[in-house]
């Protein structure tokens, strides 16, 4: 029971919420030192293509993905503190260990410091042995990193559904899940400088130790509501406003259990889990390759100052207009009446629209130059983020809390199946354009330029198919009860 007695309610829950923002932050921080780092810093040591990059990418979402489909049932059986701090202390060890694969590369071929590695030459049968092994030993870095990764939102959308009311729960959701834009904004100025300065090492090292910082602070903060002694009894009858049954002062019953095999059993499990492939690999491109992008398009380097003010404004769309993707579905439910389900799927359906807007940014660029992709963007990204902060939230519409990790593991582990083939597909694609040069065309772009096109107009599609597919599955709000 908690120990705080007074009348005015406390709001604790926005402390944990904020505790769930800095772990996405990191979280994404640590994911996109790699994209801001090997186009400049570490392929030209190691002799990377762009489909090494794109093989290390795309296993990092098989990883990502397979690790989700347990993560999620892992945090609802470890409980959410510990299944939580055991994430992020995984995925911080795997951050760091980045930095010991350029080591690890020049003792295995006795190579006795940097120089001598990029000296290798270009075509060589060393070349290529050493980019091989080098990638070898970042998928091994990946696989630790997306093992802990995969447990950050099926944690997050525990504690949301645990400390929000359901109609404010996409709020929260887009408030926390804004760290991924933070993140994304705060890399770019950061990440860059650092390994210029210090060498790209350390910038895995300095951004990785940020969170065991945050596992230090989460040990003494987290608690269930009814068990926190900063969560006041006015607060806990608003949390938990949704269960008529339960009453404010009592610990929360132990709900059932949802299995593996039953979870497949509902149509609302498949729903948030198509909508999660269809969707996430969009997001995933952006963050891993816009970087490349205004490189390869522009010449502007990540570290350059231009590099960083066009990645730094597109995150800044991004984290700015994001922020209203929970809110709008707070507004239909409070002032059109409908209940959170309708409202939060009507303002994803406005959402799907935004990242059609990809279909310009390629041809803007050509004529404009790159402030217009960078633009256009982060326009999407914004899209993807709102749609994605409403979509994580269904999982608390349509389940039980002791449910809403398993799900939100099923569907993550989707997303990171649709990521993967976006992913390697466009590593692939791009080294197979710059090879065929001006014999590769497409809408009028030829080489690399058209290969970017393609994947942008791949990227214009997917949420309208997967909003449909959705709306298809689950007309209408039907909540799950577990037998």
């Amino acid at each position: 029971m908690s120990s705080v007695t007074t009348n005015k309610m406390t709001n604790w829950r926005w402390v944990m919420c904020a505790m769930l923002f800095f772990a996405t932050t990191v979280n994404y921080m640590d994911r996109q030192v790699l994209s801001l780092t090997w186009k400049e810093f570490i392929a030209p040591e190691f002799h990377w293509t762009d489909s090494d990059y794109g093989t290390i990418t795309g296993a990092f979402s098989v990883f990502y993905a397979i690790f989700c489909l347990f993560a999620g049932k892992f945090v609802d059986w470890m409980g959410t503190k510990k299944g939580y701090l055991i994430a992020i202390v995984v995925w911080s060890l795997g951050a760091v260990l980045h930095a010991g694969c350029g080591w690890a590369t020049m003792t295995a071929y006795g190579l006795e410091n940097i120089d001598a590695l990029r000296a290798v030459g270009a075509g060589s049968e060393l070349a290529s042995n050493v980019a091989m092994l080098s990638v070898y030993l970042f998928l091994a870095c990946r696989m630790i990193l997306g093992l802990g990764e995969a447990g950050n939102f099926p944690a997050a959308i525990k504690v949301t559904a645990e400390y929000f009311p359901k109609k404010d729960r996409a709020f929260a959701t887009s408030i926390f899940n804004s760290g991924a834009s933070v993140g994304a904004l705060a890399a770019p100025a950061t990440i860059p400088l650092l390994a210029k300065a210090l060498g790209w090492e350390m910038a895995f090292i300095i951004i990785g130790l940020l969170g065991f910082v945050w596992a230090g602070i989460w040990i003494f903060v987290y608690d269930k509501p009814a068990e926190s002694k900063f969560v006041n009894e006015a607060e806990l009858r608003y949390v938990n406003q949704d269960d008529e049954n339960e009453k404010a002062e009592e610990v929360e019953v132990e709900e059932k259990q949802l299995s593996f095999a039953k979870a497949f059993t509902y149509r609302q499990t498949w729903s948030f889990a198509f909508g999660k492939f269809m969707t996430d690999g969009v997001w995933w491109f952006f963050l891993f390759w816009a970087p490349a992008y205004f490189q390869d398009q522009f010449g502007y380097e990540a570290s350059s100052n231009m590099g960083i003010a066009l990645i730094f404004t597109l995150y800044a769309i991004v984290t700015v207009l994001s922020m209203f993707g929970g809110y709008l579905p707070k507004l239909f439910v409070e002032k059109k009446g409908m209940n959170p389900y309708q409202g939060r799927m009507l303002a994803m359906l406005i959402f799907a629209f935004f990242p059609v807007l990809a279909l310009f940014a390629q041809p803007m660029g050509d004529a404009y130059g790159a402030w217009w992709p960078a633009i256009i963007i982060g326009l999407v990204g914004a899209g993807h983020q709102a749609w994605s902060a409403n979509i994580f939230s269904t999982t608390g519409d349509m389940f039980p809390k002791s449910a809403v990790a398993t799900i939100t593991g099923i569907g993550a582990m989707a997303g990171g199946c649709g990521s993967f083939l976006i992913n390697k597909g466009s590593g692939m694609l791009f080294t197979y354009a710059e090879q065929q040069g001006a014999a590769f065309q497409f809408m009028g772009f030829e080489g690399k330029p058209a290969g970017y096109m393609i994947v942008f107009c791949i990227c214009a599609v997917p949420y309208l198919i997967g909003w449909s597919v959705m709306k298809l599955l689950v007309p209408k709000y039907k909540p799950v009860v577990i037998d």
